[in-house]
């Protein structure tokens, strides 16, 4: 039963995209025609009238791209207002061209026309701008420093007992306390990682989080992917442990033969 849903699923999947793929070539056949023409009334050369459709339709193309690539971006908002002009462009440039089929636009709406090209060639190359340095935010990568170094403490070294020539004992002498190891202190400001994390969950950019926490943007992404922070902690002093004094038996020597 799951194999047949699956095949079915399947196929209606390629069902979808031959239908998407037929009305988008037709829609695209027919408003080139009508933006191409709208060009010509516009005193466009006939020659040329072609590159008009081009342009507006590729800034649409572009700023849907653009839109999907950049789903967890903050520029993404930047894309849906070119994509939103670009689909009002050439709604409007069909409209016009159906309403004022054979005739000679006005001075205005000629104008406007022509501004088009130069203020889509602006639009593209910034979106191609912002594209590349996302994608240059996105390949770096960032190996963050161990938040919490093990400090290895040094063990008390072991005394060594003596025997005095007269064969008395010697009482084990106490060590000198071992001064108190303080454990370095954290580097890691909780709260910047905090605020970090808030921002990286904002789809800033990681040079953005820098610029608000005044630090640069490899630190900032070492705080934003940070998985835990640590307060300085005081260094709390460790006492030496004072064995307990020993005796050890010796043996009296014999002094003499018997």
């Amino acid at each position: 039963m799951n194999a047949r849903v699956s095949q079915a699923m399947r196929w209606a999947r390629w069902f979808a995209v031959l239908v998407t793929v037929t009305v988008g070539s037709a829609a695209f056949a027919l408003s080139f025609a009508a933006l191409r023409q709208l060009a010509i009334m516009a005193h466009v050369p006939a020659g040329l009238a072609w590159l008009w459709p081009v342009i507006v339709d590729g800034t649409i193309i572009q700023a849907t791209v653009s839109v999907l690539v950049l789903a967890s971006s903050p520029q993404r908002r930047s894309f849906l207002w070119v994509l939103a002009a670009g689909v009002g462009v050439s709604i409007t440039g069909n409209s016009v061209h159906a309403a004022l089929v054979g005739h000679v636009l006005p001075w205005w709406a000629a104008a406007m026309i022509a501004a088009v090209a130069p203020v889509s060639l602006l639009v593209d190359t910034h979106g191609l701008a912002v594209l590349f340095r996302a994608a240059h935010q996105d390949t770096t990568t960032v190996v963050p420093e161990p938040l919490n170094p093990v400090t290895v403490e040094p063990e008390p070294e072991p005394v060594q007992v003596s025997e005095t020539v007269a064969g008395q004992p010697e009482p084990v002498t106490e060590p000198e306390p071992v001064a108190a190891v303080r454990k370095p202190a954290s580097r890691w400001d909780p709260d910047k990682v905090a605020r970090a994390k808030a921002l990286r969950a904002e789809g800033r950019s990681y040079a953005e989080i820098g610029r608000v926490l005044e630090v640069s943007p490899r630190t900032a992404a070492r705080y934003a992917n940070a998985t835990h922070t640590t307060r300085t902690e005081a260094a709390t002093p460790l006492h030496a442990v004072r064995p307990v004094q020993q005796v050890l038996p010796l043996a009296t020597a014999a002094v003499g033969g018997a």
